[in-house]
């Protein structure tokens, strides 16, 4: 397989996503050229809807922990049958905040039980992914440290081989530590061709972010990998998750099997506000959520023993992206528009 140029190459090397976004359009081309040019190409019809380069058209796999904490999972399952990103993959994992996987994965089974049964369509049955936080090796070298091989990881490579496209990359949305998606590029160097890494993660900084807390504490060596070899972007925008369904509003869900699931969840989401998960799968399947955004790159390795992972510095041509600002109420609103159309 030919590889896109500069897809492996440390920070600073890559081309930024506007290059990267540019290709896409070229590849497109080309392959209606090849195809005998059978088709009309409309020139908008491969850029972006919002103001990143991958938008609802993109397939997504949502990679996260716990089910009960935020509405992560009812936003991928509900934008998938409303317009938003075709749902690809569900992995659940687990960490020091949703240690017992069992309970993890199966909140997420009975989420797309609850779904299936109020008429969503297109839903994967969600896996459950072990796999300890990555570690750095003695030499400093990403490609030198100890794979996983978790199931996370090779369903990420094998899906990536099935719908990552070049002009439509496959996403990888998270809510959680990026040690999936560090160990599907140890597994196989070449994913990083055919994906591109959207994170619910980190905070925003005077200089650009730092991937800290929250989710960038859980596996900082993991950070620094998918920050320095994948198309990366942050989203460290939140907005108040307890408004999507306020008490005052439980009334008005439908009475299907979803509506019940919500309402059995509302009461006990973590109060955390304003931090949501759900704004990696937003940033993608939402392309008006994405209200401010930046280039920035990795500024640094990490050291061992590190608790969070690398800076990222505003940088004009930087190969990774940086979200700043959402709109929360689109999201709501959409939210409710999809599922007020359930059966």
């Amino acid at each position: 397989m030919t590889r896109e140029p500069g897809s492996n190459l440390r920070p600073g090397h890559r081309p930024p996503p506007r290059a990267w976004a540019r290709r896409c359009l070229l590849a497109l081309a080309s392959a209606v050229i090849a195809g005998g040019c059978t088709q009309t190409l409309d020139a908008g019809y491969n850029r972006p809807s919002g103001l990143l380069p991958v938008d609802q058209r993109n397939p997504i796999i949502l990679l996260n922990d716990g089910a009960y904490d935020n509405w992560s999972g009812e936003y991928a399952v509900l934008l998938a049958n409303g317009g938003g990103s075709p749902l690809a993959g569900i992995i659940v994992d687990e960490n020091s905040d949703w240690p017992d996987i069992q309970t993890n994965v199966g909140g997420y089974r009975d989420l797309v039980a609850a779904a299936r049964g109020s008429g969503l369509k297109n839903l994967p049955d969600p896996i459950a992914s072990i796999g300890a936080p990555l570690v750095m090796p003695a030499t400093g070298n990403i490609d030198d440290t100890q794979p996983n091989r978790s199931e996370g990881a090779l369903l990420i490579v094998d899906t990536a081989k099935t719908l990552g496209l070049p002009y439509r990359p496959l996403v990888i949305a998270t809510g959680g530590a990026l040690t999936d998606v560090a160990d599907a590029y140890l597994v196989d160097h070449t994913v990083t061709e055919r994906v591109v890494i959207v994170s619910s993660l980190g905070s925003v900084t005077d200089t650009g972010a730092g991937m800290g807390s929250p989710n960038g504490n859980g596996d900082p060596w993991a950070d620094f990998i998918v920050a320095s070899r994948f198309r990366y972007i942050q989203v460290s925008a939140w907005y108040d998750q307890l408004t999507d369904v306020p008490t005052s509003s439980l009334s008005k869900l439908p009475n299907n099997a979803l509506g019940a699931w919500i309402a059995a969840k509302q009461p006990n989401l973590w109060q955390w506000s304003p931090a949501s998960d759900q704004v990696s799968i937003l940033a993608v399947g939402l392309p008006a959520f994405a209200t401010a955004i930046q280039n920035v790159s990795a500024t640094s390795s990490v050291d061992a023993g590190a608790t969070s992972g690398p800076s990222l510095a505003t940088d004009q041509s930087g190969p990774d992206w940086l979200v700043s600002g959402c709109d929360g109420n689109a999201a709501t609103n959409r939210f409710w528009t999809i599922l007020l159309g359930t059966n």
